[in-house]
Parts: C-alpha cells; sequence; structure tokens
C-alpha cells in the first residue's frame, strides 16, 4: 500500500503489528512506545521529512485511550501531576515544532537528535536502579514488598501459576494540591513533590517531544520515578494522559504550519492514514500493557526499557560519525 503524503509504501499490517508489540512493552511504564516507533518510521521505512513528528503524534492520539482508560478505570490515575505536566508541556510542544521545520530538516542532523534524546533516557531509566534518597527508596521498596505479597498470597490462594495483580484498594489519593506542592497517597504510601519543578520540566520536555514527535511520557516518567521517587504504577497514568492531550496540540500546530510560508516549501504535513494505522496497533497495545503492569514488576519494566532505549540511541548516535 502506497501512502502518498510521506511516499512510504508498506503492507498495511505491518505498522499496527509493529505498533501493538512496541506499546504492549512500554505502556506498563507510562509511555506510549512514540519514541521508538520514530526510529522505525525513519530508518525502516525511510520517512524522514519533517512530517514524520506529526505523523508519530497521531499514533499517540489514536494509541493512548485504551490505556488511559484502564488506568482511570483501576484508580491509578495521579490528576494533579497529569494537569501540571500538561499545561507545561503545551508551550514547548508549539515552540519545539517551529524548531523542527526551520532547523531540523536534514534527515542526518535529525537522527543525531534522536540520539541524543534516546540516550538521555536511556541513561535515565538505568540510574533509577541506584537513584532517589534513602527515604524515597524506602518507599517504593515497601510497595514492592507489598506487591511481592499480595502475588503469593493470590498465588497460594487460587494455585494458580499467573499473578492476579494489584488488589482493588491500590488506588491513588490526592492528599493536597497547590501552586508549591501536590502530595498523594498510594497503597499507604505517601508521596509529595515540587509543582513548579514538574512544570519547569514539563516546559522543556513539551520542547523536545514539539521536535521528536512524542508528547513528553518517555521523558516525563522516567524522571517522576528516578528523579522524584514516584512508583510507577502512580506516574504511568499521568504520563500517558499528559502525552495524548499534548499530541493533539503538537498535530493541530503542525497542520496548522503546513498551510504557512514556511510549512508551504516543506513536507510538515502529518500523514494522517500512515498515522491512523500505528494507532489502531497501539491502542490495542497500550491497554494490554496498562493491564500487563499490574503483572510485571518496576525493574522488569525498566530493563526491558533501557535496553531498547541504548540500543537504539548508540546506533544514531555512532552512524551520525560514520
Amino acid at each position: 500500500m502506497y501512502f502518498p503524503v510521506s511516499g512510504v509504501e508498506i503492507n498495511p499490517l505491518i505498522p499496527p503489528l509493529v505498533a501493538f508489540i512496541v506499546s504492549s512493552i512500554t505502556a506498563s511504564a507510562g509511555v506510549s512506545g512514540a519514541f521508538l516507533l520514530l526510529p522505525f518510521q525513519v530508518s525502516v521505512l525511510q520517512y524522514t521529512s519533517p512530517s514524520v513528528s506529526p505523523t508519530n503524534l497521531i499514533y499517540n492520539i489514536v494509541a493512548i485511550p485504551g490505556g488511559l482508560y484502564r488506568f482511570i478505570k483501576e484508580g491509578r490515575m495521579a490528576w494533579p501531576l497529569t494537569w501540571v505536566v500538561t499545561i507545561g508541556t503545551l508551550p514547548g510542544v508549539f515552540l519545539g515544532s517551529w524548531i523542527r521545520i526551520a532547523y531540523l530538516p536534514d534527515p542526518r542532523s535529525f537522527k543525531l537528535f534522536m540520539g541524543v534524546v534516546l540516550l538521555y533516557l536511556g541513561i535515565k531509566i538505568v540510574t533509577e536502579f541506584t537513584g532517589g534518597s534513602k527515604k524515597q527508596k524506602a518507599q517504593n521498596k515497601a510497595l514492592e514488598q507489598k506487591f511481592k505479597e499480595q502475588v503469593a498470597r493470590i498465588k497460594a490462594e487460587s494455585n494458580q501459576k499467573v499473578a492476579a495483580g494489584l488488589p482493588a484498594d491500590a488506588v491513588v489519593k490526592t492528599k493536597s494540591f497547590s501552586m508549591t506542592r501536590i502530595e498523594y497517597e498510594f497503597w499507604g504510601e505517601t508521596y509529595s513533590f515540587s509543582t513548579m519543578t514538574v512544570f519547569a520540566l514539563a516546559l522543556g520536555v513539551g520542547l523536545i517531544g514539539g521536535i521528536y514527535g512524542i508528547g513528553g511520557g518517555a521523558i516525563i516518567a522516567p524522571f517522576c520515578v528516578s528523579i522524584l521517587g514516584l512508583p510507577v504504577y502512580t506516574v504511568a497514568g499521568a504520563a500517558l494522559a499528559g502525552t495524548f492531550l499534548t499530541s493533539i496540540a503538537g498535530v493541530a500546530f503542525y497542520s496548522i504550519l503546513a498551510m504557512t510560508a514556511v510549512g508551504a516549501s516543506t513536507n510538515v504535513a502529518p500523514d494522517w492514514a500512515l498515522g491512523a494505522l500505528f494507532g489502531i496497533g497501539g491502542l490495542a497495545g497500550t491497554y494490554c500493557g496498562a493491564y500487563l503492569q499490574k503483572y510485571l514488576k518496576e525493574n522488569i519494566v525498566k530493563v526491558i526499557m533501557a535496553s531498547l532505549i541504548l540500543f537504539l540511541a548508540l546506533q544514531y548516535v555512532i552512524q551520525f560519525f560514520l
């Protein structure tokens, strides 16, 4: 099948299949998978024009609702975190979109940018194994121990090999929300962090996300887990929600830029058909990933994510200098 906007020719079953596999893994960590699908489009499909960025954002719009619905349904949404991330990311997405068109239209330079972003993400996830304060480590260790005990209890009661995941009372409860600090409780543990710290981070993340073609969850989630010491069980939903809302804004802005003089001279209009195909696979994948998260230890999710990200990052950085 030929996609005239992007110039890509591919079997229509491959994009949704690839998206399903990627998103099933990444949604467990609160990431839609767009940051891994972009390398697939650039390197495998040879889709290197600036319009690949908004096309990647379309994937987010279609794919994320499945996983987001499950997180909301199960009460694992840290809503104050979600709104701060969204509000902070939006201005950055708009600026990043402009930078992508004006200063990074060259595929070689864009690949280097991709490699640097992925390298940062990979290193960030790796540091989560040892990062964080003693108090944060103790809290997350206690949460992990509760998870193990719950799994063991259900296995003993049902005599099954498959765990039944988190209990019904493992929900996020907001304790306080102000311009300076956010505090919430999850499964008996209280977590708090600076509102402005997350806002400032989201602003920078939006800038990178607008250039790269991701909503920002791939950067927000590792930061919240490694630096703020928040459990991935609570960060995942907020990161996906923020990514979803900012992706809508990003696609809209790229579409508007396509009608300007700068956009007319460069291929910036999103390929809706190709993006939708990736999104269909991602929709099923994020739903499955959100479900699977309850059965996976945090470290398992981190190892999988770090391995994929670092491999791709090194590939792009090395290619630039060869």
